[in-house]
């Protein structure tokens, strides 16, 4: 486990929590979770850390995405959430919810996504729900 200083992401003062697996040859640690809010940092990434347990380097990247989708407050009379559910199972991803109103998804390939997109789309189009990729920004440490 590791943490990653979010201020370099315009999030002074906040840290994201990372599993991550510390490999065998070559050093550094594989990312075992979906980022959240770290941007450049994605499923199977390969990670350097500094001696206080902070990810201060990215050595390769895994070649997947994390698609975040956010939901605003209040929420509409039709709530998307649940169709994203389960476009995502339907889709065979891997996600994580913070809370109800932040899904991460794990995209190892983009020609899947097309229905993800397709069950947010109204609340996208409405407001009430926004997304972005992770790798919006590159990976950055303080």
């Amino acid at each position: 486990m590791a943490k990653v200083d979010l201020a370099p992401f315009d999030l002074a003062g906040m840290l994201e929590q990372l599993w991550l697996r510390e490999l065998e040859e070559g050093g550094g640690y594989e990312v075992c979770c979906i980022p959240f809010y770290a941007y450049g940092l994605a499923l199977g990434d390969v990670v350097g850390k500094s001696g206080s347990d902070t990810v201060d380097s990215l050595i390769s990247k895994s070649g997947r995405r994390v698609l975040r989708v956010f939901f605003a407050e209040p929420r509409p009379s039709v709530d998307s959430r649940s169709a994203l559910r389960s476009a995502v199972d339907l889709a065979g991803l891997l996600s994580e919810w913070n809370g109800d109103r932040l899904a991460a998804i794990d995209v190892p390939d983009i020609s899947v996504m097309q229905p993800v997109f397709d069950s947010v789309q109204s609340e996208i189009q409405n407001g009430t729900a926004f997304w972005e990729w992770s790798d919006a920004k590159n990976f950055r440490s303080a």
